[in-house]
């Protein structure tokens, strides 16, 4: 049996999509399953066990009538798609896959020969995405697996160690996110690393997309910090994350990172609420501010606080951050 996953979302969606592959294995276990996802997916998903091809497609980049004829070539017996993109919906259609899976809120939902219901509900992402699998006749709770995965050869599990670190020895701090609105201030991140910093070794992790942003929180920081934003691979921060002894982090990627390998997270939230589902699966606390009538104001944040007063942010304290940390350690 030749099973298809469909996910091109975002890098953490990717991570939180790990569990559903890994279920599907496990209901399948003499199946092939292949994935579609963005060129991040090679590196997220290198070693997994449970995929036999990634199949990298980069919308901005890439034939869309290509991808489908090589679907079509394939000739797959399922198709799973917990990505809810119009795009999924008609290209796993026309390429012909008898037996299509995925939500009633995607776009052309329509076109899947089994939906099952979507909500905002504060079910957790990775319980929804493990809900697709409720449309197979062979369905069993028993055969879940309910925890993140990301696999790392010996060489990468020692790559935290070519930076000077020691295990469980350091505290992440990744206060980058693509969106302005999900970053916590500058003023509170440097507040947090020099307090931090007097017990602490204190290891700044990112993109370089996040670079200018590390360097000014850094122009407020008197004590001595790691900054690794920018300098690292992906399967790097990996290792260096797998080995932290903590991370605080804004809503983004690297919480499920942390998820998968069961590293305390304090995940900061602002313009996003735990009812979308993206707050830590395990080993982790939300910091936010609730009961304010604009949160939340959109599924991903803005560019701009859409009331300018970035109440969401600016009310969550040092003191609040470190608390939840002290709480996991």
């Amino acid at each position: 049996m030749k099973i298809l996953v469909w996910q091109t979302a975002f890098l953490g969606d990717l991570i939180l999509t790990t569990p559903l592959i890994a279920s599907i294995k496990r209901h399948f276990p003499e199946s092939k399953i292949d994935i579609i996802t963005k060129p991040f997916g090679k590196d997220v998903l290198k070693y997994n066990p449970y995929i036999n091809q990634i199949i990298v497609f980069d919308k901005k980049k890439d034939s869309n009538i290509k991808l489908i004829k090589r679907i079509k070539k394939e000739k797959y017996n399922l198709a799973i798609s917990p990505h809810r993109s119009h795009r999924a919906s008609y290209s796993l259609f026309l390429s012909g896959i008898k037996e299509r899976i995925g939500f009633d809120k995607a776009g052309f939902s329509f076109l899947y020969t089994k939906t099952i219901p979507h909500r905002f509900d504060g079910t957790h992402e990775i319980d929804r995405n493990l809900s697709l699998l409720k449309a197979l006749e062979n369905y069993s709770e028993e055969k879940l697996v309910k925890n993140p995965e990301i696999f790392l050869d010996q060489k990468e599990e020692k790559a935290f160690r070519s930076f000077g670190l020691e295990e469980k020895n350091y505290v992440l701090i990744a206060p980058g996110s693509k969106w302005e609105t999900k970053r916590w201030t500058i003023e509170g991140f440097s507040k947090v690393i020099d307090i931090l910093s007097e017990k602490e070794k204190v290891v700044l992790i990112g993109g370089k997309e996040d670079l200018e942003y590390g360097n000014e929180i850094l122009k407020n920081v008197q004590k001595p910090v790691l900054n690794l934003i920018g300098k690292t691979s992906l399967r790097e921060s990996f290792s260096l994350i797998k080995h932290a002894k903590a991370l605080i982090s804004n809503d983004s990627a690297p919480v499920h990172m942390a998820v998968a390998f069961n590293t305390p997270v304090v995940d900061i939230y602002g313009p996003t609420v735990k009812d979308f589902g993206f707050y830590p699966y395990r080993n982790g606390i939300v910091v936010e501010i609730k009961n304010l009538s604009c949160r939340p104001c959109g599924l991903h944040g803005h560019r701009n606080c859409p009331t300018g007063t970035f109440e969401c942010m600016k009310k969550i304290t040092p003191d609040m951050v470190l608390e939840a940390l002290y709480k996991l350690l």
